[in-house]
């Protein structure tokens, strides 16, 4: 069973739930996604699928992504990404399936690239408080000391001034408030990552997942 979808983020909007409650949801296109390769343990070492969606012109793809397609007897399409499932028994090469893998209720985790921020200090980046907003004070948004001076250079994972955003991020929790298999739209109550336009992965969170 596939457990997981490709879409594109609309935005976000509100709806009223039935005591009249205003709900903030995030707009996703789902799919139609398509089979475009299932991976064995004989032949990969352990079970996969990967899935393709959104529309591309077919002189925009390589030749060795055309043969991917070629076997699936599929169109082209611009995304391709592994998707979770539980299980390739009852899954063909060249499946189609749309927003309706989903119903309300359903608890579900989100990916996407986050919103590029580009260069940003580390009060800005990381949240650093600062010194003091004196006028003797000549440090007053500088990240201090880079590291141990007897290392000679910086050691990993010290929190500096840096490019901020453009990240891949998931967002856990989420519910599906609202599904709409006609416009292949989800409704996700609240924020996911990622711009409008950008795209995602939406996948059925499991117990601990």
């Amino acid at each position: 069973m596939i457990n997981g979808i490709l879409g594109k983020k609309l935005g976000m909007t509100q709806v009223f739930d039935e005591s009249g409650m205003l709900v903030p949801v995030t707009v996703i296109e789902a799919g139609p996604c398509v089979v475009a390769q299932i991976k064995t343990v004989e032949n990969d070492g352990y079970e996969g699928v990967q899935v393709a969606f959104g529309e591309v012109k077919e002189n925009k793809v390589t030749k060795p992504v055309k043969g991917q397609f070629a076997k699936s007897q599929a169109a082209p399409k611009r995304y391709i990404r592994e998707v979770p499932v539980s299980g390739i028994e009852d899954i063909t090469l060249g499946q189609e399936y749309k927003a309706d893998l989903f119903k309300p209720g359903d608890y579900v985790k989100v990916t996407g690239t986050s919103k590029g921020k580009g260069f940003a200090g580390v009060i800005k980046r990381h949240h650093f408080h600062g010194a003091d907003m004196t006028h003797g004070s000549m440090i007053h948004r500088k990240p201090q000391s880079g590291g141990a001076t007897d290392a000679a250079r910086v050691f990993k994972g010290v929190r500096r001034p840096g490019q901020m955003g453009n990240e891949t991020v998931t967002q856990r929790g989420l519910i599906v408030y609202r599904v709409d298999p006609y416009r292949n739209v989800i409704l996700i109550k609240g924020a996911v990552p990622g711009a409008n336009g950008g795209l995602l992965l939406i996948a059925r969170q499991m117990v601990g997942g």
